[in-house]
This record gives structure tokens, C-alpha cells and sequence, in this order.
């Protein structure tokens, strides 16, 4: 079913779900379920619009190598994909998209963020109706077991940790990760190591008599900069200008770096899989 149909679909069923059972003879009346609100019609053509609008831009720049139904070709498949099923309204597809990834054939394109929206909008949607299928009656379960996810190598997966993936500078199976393969069910443990969460990002500002001033960074933009200080407590606010310099620490940038820049599904994959042995 493409997600036309599935509109459709989803329409007619509105339109029948709108009409009030007919009253038996005698018995009490039942009240018609409530029109939608105009801006919830709205926004359900919108949404609708952006998915058609993104479809059209997918079939035209990105399915000759992921597929017309984005399963994956010459490319990788963006349906399982674990950062497409992360994206937030194109955070993490837009920085792929508008960066490429020259090292694997991909190259850049200059999408404008609304381009970006669109397309964020019809993978979603084709996720949508993927798991609509899956998840039915005869599909997998939930919880999916990790015999499922752990295709890949372990040894590649440690060469990786150790190797390219600069992961032991931070990390040791037999420190922090020590039994991590049971501390979490598979699927918990893959969103984990590549969507870690819990470190905020800090920042030490210098200001123009020469003091510092640290805490955990609120706004960083090309006009100003903001904390909640670790020394008082309280938000303050400077114009980047005004600032000697800003220092800013995040734990998390290498995963980040991971994610967008250099994990293939392959890298993925053998991570996950040797973290699955580290029990």
C-alpha cells in the first residue's frame, strides 16, 4: 500500500467512523463522535502535503541507490535504519543529507530545511506503514531477540571499539560496559550505545576582566551564549561579542560524530553485536 492509499484509507474510515449507529426501535439515542476541529483537518492536510512533496524529492535525488520504497538498493535501507527512526523532523537526516558522506558514494545536496522537513515527513511515513504491516497479527513480537539484531561480527565489532572507532579511549569491557549485555534487553542496549544520553554539555566562558565563569551550556548560537552556572546556580547571559572566549565541553560529541560522519550499517551492526557478548 503506498501512503496515498493509506491516507485514503485512513479517511474513509474517519468518514465512517463519523455516522452514529442506527437507534433501536425504542431504545436511547446515541450521539454522533464530534467532527474533527478545522486546524486538526489542517494539519492533517498539511502533514499530508509534506509527505507527498517529500515522496516526489525521495524519487527524484535519493531512490536510484535506497530504492523507490527507501528498502535499501545501491544504498542503504533507510526504513530499518536506526538513525532515520531517531530523526526528530530531520535533526539527524538533514546534517547526512546536506554534509553527504563522500567516503561511501553519497554526495551532498543543498535541500533547504524545508526540503529537509518533506523528507523526514515521507520516511516517517514510510516507516509508519512498515510497521504497520510487521507488527500485525503473524509479525514479530516487540521485543525483538537479540539473535535478531546481532548479525554482524563481534570480531569486527571489537576490532572497530579498539580500533577506528576510538571507542576503548572512553570505554573498557571490563570497566563501565562490564555485563552491559545484561543490564539491558537488545533493543534498549542498540538505542544506548548510539543514542547515549545523561551528559550535559558545559561550557567555560572568559569574560573581559579575565574571569571564568563554568556551567552547563543552555544556548551557544553565533549571537549569544548562555549557562546555569555551577558556581552560583543562576542563567546568565552574555553577547558573544562581549566574551574572551567560550570552552565548550560535550561528553557525547564522539557518539555524535559516530553517528553522522562514520558508523556504515555495517560498523553498526558488529558493535552491537559484540557488545551482546560482553555478559
Amino acid at each position: 500500500m503506498k501512503p496515498s492509499a493509506l491516507v485514503c484509507a485512513t479517511a474513509a474510515l474517519a468518514a465512517l467512523a463519523s455516522f452514529a449507529p442506527a437507534r433501536a426501535q425504542g431504545g436511547p439515542a446515541q450521539n454522533p463522535a464530534p467532527p474533527r476541529p478545522p486546524a486538526a483537518r489542517a494539519e492533517d492536510r498539511a502533514s499530508a502535503e509534506a509527505v507527498a512533496r517529500g515522496r516526489k524529492q525521495f524519487g527524484q535525488t535519493c531512490a536510484f541507490c535506497h530504492g523507490q520504497d527507501a528498502t535499501g538498493g545501491r544504498g542503504p535501507d533507510l526504513i530499518r535504519s536506526v538513525l532515520v527512526r531517531h530523526d526528530r523532523n530531520g535533526d539527524l537526516i538533514g546534517p547526512v543529507v546536506t554534509g553527504g558522506r563522500a567516503d561511501r558514494g553519497m554526495p551532498a545536496f543543498p535541500f533547504s530545511a524545508s526540503q529537509i522537513a518533506d523528507l523526514a515527513a515521507y520516511l516517517h511515513a514510510q516507516i509508519a506503514l512498515f510497521d504497520l504491516h510487521v507488527r500485525a497479527p503473524g509479525g514479530y513480537a516487540n521485543d525483538i531477540p537479540a539473535s535478531r539484531l546481532a548479525t554482524g561480527s563481534a570480531a569486527a565489532g571489537k576490532a572497530f571499539f579498539y580500533g577506528a572507532g576510538g571507542c576503548s579511549k572512553c570505554h573498557s569491557p571490563t570497566g563501565d560496559l562490564a555485563g552491559i549485555a545484561k543490564k539491558y534487553d537488545p533493543q534498549d542496549l542498540e538505542t544506548r550505545f548510539l543514542y547515549p544520553s545523561g551528559a550535559p554539555v558545559t561550557a567555560t566562558v572568559t569574560l573581559p576582566s579575565g574571569a571564568r565563569m563554568s556551567g552547563i551550556l543552555l544556548l551557544n548560537d553565533e549571537d549569544y551564549v548562555s549557562i546555569r552556572s555551577t558556581q552560583d546556580g543562576w542563567y546568565h547571559s552574555w553577547p558573544r561579542r562581549d566574551l574572551k572566549s567560550v570552552e565548550v565541553h560535550d561528553p557525547l560529541a564522539a557518539h555524535r560524530e559516530l553517528l553522522i560522519h562514520k558508523y556504515t550499517n555495517a560498523d553498526m551492526h558488529n558493535i552491537f553485536t559484540y557488545l551482546e557478548t560482553l555478559k
